[in-house]
């Protein structure tokens, strides 16, 4: 066989990519940078009050939120993608796919309609008060949602699925020949699940309870609303309400600590943990067939996280988006709410999916360490709270205007004003440094299924880098980029806490006008706003179902066939 060896200047000549990965990096960068220069200029007489009055209470809230929420994450989720993929019951194959659907519901939206759904005088206490024979909330009282046990359940059911998604995977393949082995050996349910299948996947375990508890850090319109004062909520007060941009960087650069102990957790409990099958012997889980009570039992457990996570929820949401439509009609500033969020989203959906193809591109061309770690810089936005962005992002934007407004003074005696500051292009900043990593990743993966012989033989062709993504590349990673542009774009529609800071005055998104409506304590009027963010947040779930989640087994439950 003659092989061809191609020139070893093959990473030579890509000046351009290596330029755009560096400012993709330093692009995300520069807020967290930003922090640290902010938090050092002192809040004068501010900190020692919030170091004394403030911040235990919500370290102490935080801590306890992320360990309450992790542990729940973990319960559910395991317990869920263990149920399904290691067991044939009733509904098996639709539950394999539904309990992906709380991914559609933001923290916030949950949170919205549970205390509209669980209020005193509301659906469910007055059911069962009525059933029960009591007439007055007073004669028979239920705990009250908003707590910090309630902020915890919720969150529980909205974010297992980050768990139970990887873990479904490596219970699926990773560990279908030892479990099967085990059965065979005459092991029992508790110990072949506890002493082979839980210990093998405990990397998946650990990675998605990681993004759970990123995603719980990051939410501020759930603890707002059921009133639990976290490290995220005490940010946006101290810069909002106190007015010390200072003090709430120093709160962040808390915060970021917190997001580091959270990765480094995570690296340490994946430790020596590395489990490889032979591609050959890769084959799915057959799952065990249960009786008809048992099976109907398992049914039900795992059906309650999809029921209590998004359809009662989005049930609520239905119903009172069709009262409020059905007595007033539509809210008048309704299109112009979805018009500026699907605008904003959008172009940054668009920019991040460019960078995303850059960087992952200037990597392959590269093919060497320093590339491979300016991606990574690139991609470490989503670990960055939302809130702890925007302020990062206050004095970079400042810097720039004032620069460009010296600038145009000093040759054209014009003022320019704030050009990023006072816009909407600070959001679009925001959105593109948070959920790069979530474009980078979708798309590295669909360059991953190219084999590099292509781009080998498109070199010894003639043909140049750029020419060759466009005529060569472009057209075999278009479902890759079909998914990412639908996850990021939903993803930026979502978005709350960074919305809520940078924002310019008078420019409304659903996300920021149902935080509005639920703090005023109109639920009617926020709930289409929060119907429309859900509908929007469905093509992805199920897009995921599609792509990863086919039931284990090649035979269908009994009780699915026609």
């Amino acid at each position: 066989m003659i092989s061809l060896k191609l020139p070893t200047r093959h990473d030579r000549g890509h000046g351009g990519w290596w330029l755009l990965s560096a400012l993709a990096a330093v692009l995300v960068l520069a807020p967290a940078a930003a922090i640290a220069v902010i938090a050092a200029e002192g809040s004068g007489d501010l900190w020692p009050h919030l170091a004394r009055h403030v911040l235990p209470r919500a370290l102490r809230d935080t801590l306890l939120l992320l360990g309450g929420v992790g542990a729940l994450t973990i319960v559910i989720g395991v317990g869920c993608a263990w149920l399904v993929t290691a067991y044939d019951f009733p509904g098996r194959r639709v539950l394999a796919w539904a309990l992906l659907l709380p991914l559609a519901m933001p923290t916030y939206i949950v949170a919205f309609a549970y205390l509209d759904l669980l209020h005193p005088i509301g659906p469910i206490q007055s059911a069962i008060r009525a059933l029960l024979g009591f007439e007055r909330p007073r004669d028979l009282a239920f705990p009250d949602i908003r707590s910090l046990g309630g902020c915890i359940l919720l969150l529980g059911l909205v974010l297992f699925p980050y768990v139970y998604l990887p873990t479904r995977a490596m219970f699926s393949m990773q560990a279908a020949g030892l479990v099967e082995a085990s059965r065979l050996l005459g092991a029992g349910p508790a110990r072949l699940f506890f002493r082979i299948a839980l210990p093998l996947a405990w990397p998946a375990i650990a990675a998605g309870a990681t993004l759970a508890l990123l995603e719980a850090l990051n939410d501020i319109g759930a603890s707002e609303f059921l009133g639990v004062r976290t490290l995220t909520r005490t940010i946006y007060d101290t810069w909002i309400n106190r007015s010390s941009l200072s003090g709430a960087a120093q709160i962040a650069l808390l915060m970021v600590a917190i997001v580091l102990a959270l990765i480094l957790l995570e690296r340490w409990a994946r430790r020596h943990r590395h489990y490889a099958a032979s591609s050959r012997q890769a084959r799915r889980l057959m799952p065990e067939r249960l009786g008809r009570a048992t099976g109907w039992l398992a049914f039900a457990l795992a059906a309650v996280p999809v029921l209590l996570g998004f359809v009662l929820p989005a049930g609520y949401l239905l119903a009172a988006a069709l009262q409020r439509v059905g007595r007033v009609g539509m809210p008048p500033s309704i299109l112009m709410q979805a018009g500026n969020t699907v605008l904003v989203a959008a172009i940054a959906t668009t920019v991040a999916t460019l960078i995303a193809v850059g960087v992952i591109y200037a990597v392959r061309l590269a093919r060497g360490p320093a590339m491979a770690a300016l991606a990574r810089c690139a991609s470490i936005g989503y670990a960055i709270p939302g809130t702890v962005l925007a302020i990062g992002l206050l004095t970079p934007l400042a810097e720039f205007d004032n620069a460009v407004d010296q600038a145009v003074r000093r040759y054209l005696g014009l003022s320019t004003g704030l050009l990023l500051s006072g816009s909407g292009a600070a959001l679009v900043y925001a959105y593109v440094a948070r959920f790069l990593a979530v474009a980078t990743g979708g798309i590295e993966a669909g360059f991953r299924r190219i084999p590099r012989s292509l781009d080998d033989a498109a070199r010894t062709l003639g043909v140049a880098p750029l020419p060759a993504i466009w005529r060569v590349h472009l057209p075999l990673i278009k479902p890759a980029i079909g998914a990412a542009v639908l996850l990021v774009f939903v993803d930026c529609m979502k978005e709350l806490p960074a919305t809520l800071l940078l924002r310019p005055l008078n420019f409304e998104t659903l996300a920021t006008q149902l935080y509005a409506e639920a703090a005023r304590g109109t639920y009617e009027n926020g709930a289409i706003a929060a119907l429309l963010i859900v509908i929007v947040g469905l093509p992805p779930v199920m897009l995921l179902a599609r792509l990863g989640l086919r039931p284990a087994g090649d035979r269908p439950a009994a009780s699915d066939r026609g």
